[in-house]
């Protein structure tokens, strides 16, 4: 069995639902992506292993790999992509369309069809000259929980020095993003007739004190923390969604806030989480008020790679672009605690991604290949 030719294998991957999210009814398996993978890599000449996720139901890595050796390169992806508007879309999400000098279908910005760009790069190459080891890592579920890349950092395996992740940044280097963060704060006070307020104690009035002092938090962390290569310098936080009460006449019982914090490098997920919870508890100490902070995911860490590694200065010179930043989070700081200097580079757009029509641009293909030998030849050959 030899390997597709390009486009067939963006078709095939495309064509291979696997969405996943936290709603039961979209989440899907990608065992279908992760097959095709694993039969054209042993076809290219990789070792293949695919690896069932613990504890998640028809949910698979894989980890294709080449070569012998200290050092290397992985070049790293999400199988999944997010759930679709049906009929927002022109045509089918599932069929590899070309038009416009596109190609469009769901998953072909961010980021299946990366994996087929990868498999072109190194059909012409000897894949027993490699001196030091080449891998390409396909996981679960990026888009919804993360338990892909989670359940690397449990086997703590080292794969490679260098990784090159290739979500989509418009052929554009980035070696920093923010992290993100969702927490949800209830209160529990107590019902009564509206006509006394001595009768309950009112949630939803405990729920604008805790707003405002989450708001003077946030002047606080923006005080503290600035980066002037992101495009919105400041850490953000924000007030998502509220839910209170039951009926005007009524004392409000429970009040529930949803709160989305994305913080720049240099801040930690579970610092800022401890930080929230002291102000809280201080702020409703006296109150009849039953606090609970409940993180509903683990959260995405902020990642940041030196500007002196030989992967970000490397990738400068074959794009002629300096390494960026970007808003979205990705699988980089899961692959940072492996061991791997992490660069995240791709063909697709990011305002393509998540939506209707996503597409890839034609013009996209070639130099993103090229890119790819580049890195390959500079740290396996």
């Amino acid at each position: 069995m030899s390997t597709p030719a390009l486009i067939p294998m963006i078709q095939q991957l495309i064509a291979a639902p696997s969405v996943s999210s936290i709603s039961p009814q979209w989440d899907q398996s990608n065992e279908q992506v992760i097959q095709h993978l694993a039969d054209w890599c042993r076809s290219a000449g990789f070792q293949v292993e695919v690896v069932p996720i613990p504890g998640q139901q028809n949910k698979f890595n894989l980890i294709a790999s080449a070569g012998r050796g200290p050092g290397g390169l992985v070049l790293s992806g999400h199988t999944d992509t997010v759930p679709y508007d049906q009929q927002r879309w022109q045509s089918d999400p599932f069929r590899l369309v070309e038009r416009d000098n596109r190609l469009y279908g769901l998953g072909t910005s961010d980021m299946k069809a990366f994996f087929a760009l990868v498999l072109e790069a190194v059909r012409e190459l000897d894949l027993a000259q490699l001196k030091h080891p080449l891998t390409l890592l396909a996981t679960a579920d990026e888009e919804s929980n993360m338990c892909g890349a989670q359940s690397l950092l449990d086997t703590n395996r080292r794969l490679g020095r260098y990784a090159v992740i290739g979500e989509p940044t418009g052929l554009k280097p980035v070696r920093m993003h923010k992290g993100i963060t969702m927490e949800i704060i209830r209160l529990q006070g107590r019902s009564g007739h509206s006509s006394n307020p001595a009768l309950g104690v009112n949630a939803l009035e405990g729920m604008y004190r805790v707003i405002g002092n989450i708001l003077a938090w946030r002047d606080e962390l923006q005080a503290r923390h600035n980066n002037p290569l992101f495009e919105v310098q400041v850490p953000t936080l924000n007030l998502g969604h509220i839910h209170g009460g039951d009926n005007p006449n009524r004392i409000c019982a429970s009040c529930e806030l949803q709160i989305d914090l994305r913080p720049l490098p240099g801040m930690p997920l579970e610092a800022l989480r401890n930080e929230l919870t002291q102000r809280l508890e201080q702020l409703l100490d006296n109150s009849e008020l039953t606090l609970e902070i409940i993180t509903p995911f683990p959260g995405i860490p902020p990642m940041e790679t030196a500007a002196n590694s030989q992967i970000v200065q490397i990738a400068e010179q074959l794009t002629g672009h300096s390494a960026g930043s970007v808003a979205f989070g990705t699988e980089g700081p899961y692959l940072q605690q492996l061991g791997m200097e992490t660069l995240i580079l791709g063909p697709g757009d990011i305002d393509q991604a998540h939506q209707p029509n996503e597409f890839i641009g034609l013009e996209r293909i070639q130099p993103m290949i090229n890119l790819l030998q580049g890195l390959i030849r500079r740290f396996c050959l």
